[in-house]
């Protein structure tokens, strides 16, 4: 029985699977997305999120100017840094936890991959996941497609200042075009009026 023994062995020694999962947790922080076996992927996440979290607990701390943080918020950092380095030994890979990803997760507790299911191998049929980072929701990408640009919106109220005196203007020219129908319409009946012929006596 594996009772309280957590983890997969994937036939590898100790030393060998720590260096396996150190290297694809430093790639999917480096590229964000991986593509390798359901196993590794699924173990792969679990030591991924663990170290996002370090990095995202002192989110806050990191928006702050290194000489505007206090001595405790230091510590807080280095203690943070020094725990992602337990898994993670590629130190450009760590720079980019603290620098961009984690800022991006401040806000979320948990589930910062997803694993997607690509099918099997060819060749050993080994069943194979993409997993990659969760996309950042609330982004700067997000907003522009909202918000119309500056010169699409002085264009868009200038057409619609243009549209508006013109719609005055035809509904003007309507009312002229009755009007002008309505004094033919009399003039013509006023002009039927004295040729009809009154009654021989």
């Amino acid at each position: 029985m594996r009772h309280r023994k957590a983890g997969v062995h994937l036939s590898r020694t100790s030393a060998h699977r720590k260096a396996l999962f150190s290297n694809l947790v430093a790639a999917l922080l480096t590229n964000e997305r991986i593509r390798t076996t359901d196993a590794k992927a699924k173990e792969t996440r679990r030591l991924a999120e663990r170290t996002i979290t370090w990095a995202r607990r002192v989110g806050e701390v990191l928006t702050k100017k290194p000489d505007r943080r206090t001595t405790e918020e230091s510590a807080r950092v280095v203690h943070a840094v020094r725990m992602a380095r337990r898994v993670v030994r590629d130190r450009g890979a760590v720079m980019k936890l603290f620098d961009e990803i984690a800022p991006r997760f401040v806000g979320r507790r948990g589930g910062y991959t997803r694993i997607v299911k690509l099918g099997q191998r060819p060749g050993d049929a080994a069943p194979m996941s993409l997993l990659e980072l969760m996309p950042d929701e609330g982004g700067p990408s997000a907003a522009p497609a909202e918000t119309p640009a500056k010169g699409e919106g002085a264009k868009a109220k200038s057409g619609k200042a243009a549209a508006a005196p013109a719609a005055k203007g035809s509904k003007s020219a309507a009312k002229a075009q009755e009007g002008e129908g309505d004094k033919a319409g009399s003039k013509k009946s006023t002009a039927k009026t004295p040729a009809a012929k009154s009654p021989k006596k």
